[in-house]
């Protein structure tokens, strides 16, 4: 096949064939087109591609349960693996035979996912780990430190007020105190966190 025929099937200018042709998306065999290898390169590397034979009819089915698209599906990473590892795995299983319109796609869906992130992270929504670990470590620590002085505060005027001894009175409250932190301190039973993936 010529280029102008080319350029009819694909309803596109002749200047457009010679543009992909100089890009060397154009199979040439003895002198004419292979268009079905052509075909495959313009498919692969064209942002938007016009395929010859395909009526613009549109997906009648749409997205409900009767059609068939899969939605924007991404991989995930696998526990304890990096991104880094998870895009090698990922081009390793699936390969990186993708259209231009498809990586483009993945592309797009993957930055919205960091613009999301990185929106949560500014507007509050989201908290660094260390952060919160260095928080709920410090409240822990201001409130045992509220408890273990608690009994000498409260002893004497507990002590006063029974007509007791207020050493004694605040040895046995500090005796208590001392059992209920330890009791605190040791959970009953693990919890398990489990990391978004």
């Amino acid at each position: 096949m010529n280029q102008a025929d080319f350029a009819k099937l694909h309803s596109v200018s002749r200047k457009t064939v010679t543009q992909w042709k100089a890009r060397g998306w154009l199979v040439i065999a003895g002198g004419e087109i292979d268009v079905e290898a052509s075909n495959a390169n313009i498919e692969r590397y064209r942002k938007t591609v016009t395929q010859p034979g395909k009526t613009g009819t549109g997906n009648k089915k749409g997205n409900g349960a009767g059609g068939n698209c899969q939605g924007n599906k991404l991989p995930t990473t696998l526990e304890g693996e990096t991104s880094e590892q998870a895009a090698h795995r990922i081009i390793a299983t699936e390969g990186a035979t993708m259209s231009m319109d498809e990586a483009l796609r993945v592309k797009e869906n993957y930055l919205a996912l960091l613009r999301q992130l990185e929106y949560e992270q500014k507007s509050g929504a989201l908290v660094e780990m260390e952060l919160a670990e260095k928080i709920l470590f410090e409240q822990a620590r201001a409130q045992r430190d509220a408890w273990l002085n608690w009994p000498t505060r409260v002893g004497p005027l507990l002590a006063a007020e029974l007509g007791l001894e207020a050493d004694r009175v605040t040895g046995v409250l500090a005796d208590y105190v001392h059992r209920h932190i330890a009791q605190l301190g040791a959970p009953e039973e693990e919890v398990e966190f489990s990391e978004k993936g």
